[in-house]
């Protein structure tokens, strides 16, 4: 059985978008410095990431749209809904995952899910540079591994 993984590498690799919502920013910003410190450690230059701040984690999809369409080989999507006293919670939730999760399948090219759903701030704060380590960091390490699968897997018989 042959096994194929792809991995780091950015060759080849021309714009990676970072759309981050502002909405709950004290987390939000965490995010989005974890992901330009791993996208300024693996090679990138400033002039190959485009980044857009938007309003919320609904507006997320529309701004990963805009940069899929303008030739970015894949997008990270930052952003944190956490738990309140309502419904709205889910309701953002499914809307924002079912939008990414379409994004990268009509434009064939990876849309990093890096929008925490946590149920209280202590486990966003976690997952932003804290004891879980940054899903900013970690969502730049999905995209650009998933570039590089895609290229190989459309590359081989």
């Amino acid at each position: 059985m042959n096994i194929t993984q792809a991995d780091l590498n950015i060759t080849g690799i021309k714009k990676i978008g970072v759309v981050t919502a502002r909405f709950n920013a004290p987390v939000t910003e965490k995010l989005e410095q974890g992901a330009f410190e791993k996208l300024n450690t693996l090679g990138f230059k400033e002039e190959q990431v485009i980044a857009v701040r938007v309003p919320g984690a609904v507006e997320i999809p529309l701004a990963v749209q805009a940069l899929l369409e303008q030739g970015c080989d894949g997008v990270v999507a930052l952003g944190a809904v956490i738990r309140g006293e309502t419904a709205h919670f889910d309701y953002v939730c499914n809307s924002v995952e079912r939008a990414c999760t379409q994004l990268q399948l009509d434009f064939k090219k990876p849309v990093g899910f890096g929008v925490l759903t946590t149920e209280n701030a202590e486990q966003a704060y976690a997952r932003s540079g804290g004891a879980k380590g940054n899903k900013g960091a970690e969502t730049v390490e999905v995209v650009i591994e998933m570039i590089n699968l895609t290229k190989t897997l459309t590359q081989t018989p």
